[in-house]
């Protein structure tokens, strides 16, 4: 349940840490049932500032906005940063002062290759629950750091926590939790689901990550994704980092699947470049190089298209039931 205050001081922390201009034109590529695009209809309204409406994401559709009207800002999530990227952004996009990247890990290499671009790429981390934005790494800090999503919006607080609820030291990953006036009401019809996630003015978010010495935030996984194999937490985008790095590798995505003797072992879905390009043993054997033995995955596949979510996201669900049926358990 996201109130009317919600959005208000989610607006507000926003345009802290963000800025406001009065020629502001943000363009609507994400799908509005997903807060993402939400968010952005009711920060304008608040703002007295306009946005450009498109249905849909298409790489054409939003190369021909950024050259002709004259686009300030655009909300992304990396699947499409990478299709922009890859659909060569060789357009006029003087006006264009801010993308705000979040949705999902981005990659070190694609936000590498987005600044090569001079793109002025903001690193985002937010919820549903929290009316989209939590914490931002504003582009003139992000390319120190690529990858985190810098420190809380305004009257936003943070903090990580272990199994027992104690805040966890700089570097130490925990659980994420999110204190603010843009944090729900609750879950509609479900007191359960509020009192597990709502403690004392505490948003537990269930994702895993860390605030290091500089108190930035670096989200590393949401917790349901956390595969533990032998006793040890592996953390499957640290794996998806390091196979999208190989030139071959268009996407990938960990999971855990079930194991007699482990409980859980690591298995990868990888969508290439082109069919064939690398087989399974050379990609493992990329692999040993950079990841010690207990993350390397066991199980490995190929897709020729990752499946995704309507908001752009790699469809998690359908790649554990991808591997599920399509690799020999032991």
């Amino acid at each position: 349940m996201i109130t009317y205050a919600n959005h208000l001081w989610g607006a507000i922390g926003s345009a802290f840490k963000l800025g406001v201009q009065a020629n502001d034109r943000w363009l609507v590529c994400m799908p509005l049932f997903h807060v993402g695009g939400m968010a952005i209809l009711f920060r304008s309204c608040l703002y007295g500032t306009a946005i450009v409406l498109q249905r849909g994401f298409d790489e054409a559709a939003v190369l021909h906005s950024l050259a002709a009207e004259k686009i300030t800002l655009i909300s992304l999530v990396p699947t499409m940063l990478k299709r922009l990227l890859d659909a060569n952004l060789n357009v006029d996009r003087a006006d264009l002062r801010l993308i705000l990247l979040g949705g999902a890990a981005a990659p070190a290499s694609l936000l590498e290759s987005a600044f090569d671009a001079k793109l002025p790429v903001a690193v985002t981390y937010g919820l549903t629950e929290t009316a989209s934005q939590v914490a931002t790494m504003r582009p003139t800090e992000a390319r120190a750091k690529p990858g985190s999503s810098g420190r809380p919006l305004l009257f936003s607080e943070i903090k990580t926590v272990d199994e027992n609820g104690t805040m966890t030291a700089a570097n130490q990953p925990g659980e994420v939790a999110v204190r603010g006036p843009s944090v729900m009401a609750g879950y509609y019809a479900d007191e359960a689901a509020t009192h597990a996630t709502l403690h004392d003015g505490w948003l537990y978010t269930g994702d895993i990550g860390y605030l290091d010495d500089d108190d930035d935030l670096w989200i590393l996984n949401r917790r349901s994704d956390l595969i533990v194999s032998g006793g040890e937490n592996i953390y499957p985008a640290e794996i998806e980092r390091v196979l999208r790095v190989n030139p071959h590798v268009v996407e990938a995505s960990v999971v855990g699947l079930p194991h007699p003797l482990w409980g859980q072992q690591v298995a990868a879905l990888v969508q290439l470049d082109r069919p064939a390009a690398i087989d399974e043993n050379q990609l493992l054997s990329y692999c040993r190089q950079s990841l010690a033995g207990y993350k390397q995955p066991r199980l490995l596949a190929f897709i020729d298209e990752m499946p995704m979510t309507g908001s752009g996201k790699i469809h998690r669900h359908a790649v554990l039931e991808f591997l599920s049926n399509s690799i020999k358990q032991p």
